[in-house]
């Protein structure tokens, strides 16, 4: 299950540098390609806002 990135997102780039695979989209909100995402978590620990989790 990948995570994925909520409303709550205001795009400051913090996540987008983060993710080792480069599964992280940049734009209005940002957003996560589930295909790439391993699921490591380093983009949700490091959201200033908590707006990534882990998809359902």
């Amino acid at each position: 299950m990948a995570y994925v990135i909520n409303d709550d997102c205001v795009a400051c780039g913090t996540c987008i540098d983060e993710c080792p695979v480069g599964a992280i989209s940049a734009g209005d909100k940002y957003s996560i390609n589930p295909d790439e995402c391993t699921e490591c978590g380093t983009c949700a620990s490091v959201c200033p806002n908590e707006a990534i989790h882990l998809g359902e």
